[in-house]
């Protein structure tokens, strides 16, 4: 089973879920050794199948850190934190993390676009 370590040593995944806000984006850093890499993909994958039929998912990337490395990177668009935090919590869910590599290290996070002028938009 996977190690949870937060991204935020201010706020915690569980303080963002209890919030109510939209949309937002799940940013979650995923360290595996690196032989362990293709069953952490296959973990992610069983996981983006579960959520794409979920109310309130958008999209999902899974992106890897390249030369071998053992840093993913799991990028994921929510119509709001309710929909995640339902999702997150479903038994289904909960129990898939079991199929994680031992050395696996996941750092979850919910943010929100922000615009910056002249450079980006909300």
């Amino acid at each position: 089973m996977l190690k949870l370590i937060e991204m935020d040593d201010a706020v915690t995944l569980q303080q963002q879920m209890s919030l109510e806000a939209g949309p937002v984006i799940l940013i979650n850093e995923l360290k595996v050794k690196p032989g362990e890499a293709d069953q952490l993909i296959d973990a992610w994958a069983t996981d983006a199948a579960f959520f794409k039929q979920q109310p309130g998912f958008i999209s999902a990337q899974l992106h890897r850190g390249i030369g071998g490395s053992g840093v993913f990177i799991n990028y994921a668009v929510w119509q709001s934190v309710a929909d995640f935090r339902q999702a997150f919590s479903r038994p289904e869910f909960r129990n898939s993390l079991e199929a994680y590599p031992p050395s696996t290290v996941a750092s979850p996070h919910l943010f929100q676009k922000i615009a910056v002028p002249n450079v980006c938009v909300a």
